[in-house]
């Protein structure tokens, strides 16, 4: 008796994007290392030195700040949520296995994506409800959309650089290694405080981290320096992110 061939299944590549997309989300969720402190360290620098710090220093100050920790806020996701996880998922042989399913080859990395968005919108919701219930900050609703906007997908090229370091440290070594970039970077950015208020040195090299330019852009979406350089920072931002993932990935080819 001759067996009847079934039809296989057909399965929706966005819904495979989706479901793996949720999980990873679920799965930093879960995660309190991660979760706990890249949630709950933007509102508590905002809090302290944008509201209690900042009494009488005028609502120019809270709005500054409001965009300066934004982007200190949306670094973590994709640096730490890149960085030490992939770090893992290597040490572990998660991500053998995960080249081993029938999946598409980058939902992996597009999940990651997803959920360091996710997380960075979340932050991005935090911040703007302390700064309006808050620090009395009032901006214009094109204003507010726009700061999303750069928040949300500004922490597109901290997932390449997360990527990198997560595909040449591991994992014992990773958390150290991006807290080393993080910190530094934040600071000599102008995140902060004013990039005015830096020695001159420091000024002069601030364009040499993607933190400054996605600042840049977050201080211009709200109206704190002028828009005339803005094409510069998402060029800087982009070209940032191409090299980065094109090392990372690179890595990965010879690491399969």
């Amino acid at each position: 008796m001759n067996a009847i061939a079934l039809p296989a299944p057909r399965v929706s590549l966005l819904r495979c994007y989706a479901l793996e997309s949720k999980h990873e989300f679920l799965r930093m969720l879960r995660s309190p290392s991660f979760a706990v402190p890249t949630l709950l360290f933007p509102p508590m620098f905002y809090l302290l030195f944008a509201v209690l710090f900042n009494r009488g220093g005028g609502d120019q100050a809270n709005v500054y700040l409001l965009a300066s920790y934004g982007v200190f806020g949306v670094m973590a996701p994709g640096l730490f949520g890149f960085g030490v996880s992939v770090a893992l998922d290597r040490e572990r042989g998660w991500l053998t296995l995960k080249r081993a399913q029938p999946m598409p080859p980058g939902a992996y990395l597009a999940a990651k994506m997803a959920m360091a968005m996710l997380f960075a919108a979340v932050i991005f919701a935090i911040l703007a409800l302390m700064a309006i219930t808050l620090g009395g900050v009032h901006l214009p609703v094109s204003s507010w959309a726009l700061l999303f906007a750069v928040d949300v997908l500004g922490v597109l090229p901290f997932c390449a650089i997360g990527l990198f370091v997560g595909t040449w440290i591991n994992g014992q070594g990773a958390p150290a290694v991006i807290n080393l970039i993080y910190l530094p970077m934040s600071f000599l950015s102008g995140l902060w405080m004013p990039i005015s208020m830096l020695p001159g040195v420091i000024r002069e090299i601030a364009p040499l981290w993607p933190a400054y330019h996605l600042g840049q852009l977050a201080l211009t979406a709200v109206g704190q320096v002028p828009g005339g350089a803005t094409l510069q920072h998402v060029a800087a931002l982009a070209g940032f992110a191409a090299v980065f993932l094109a090392l990372a990935r690179r890595r990965l080819v010879q690491s399969a």
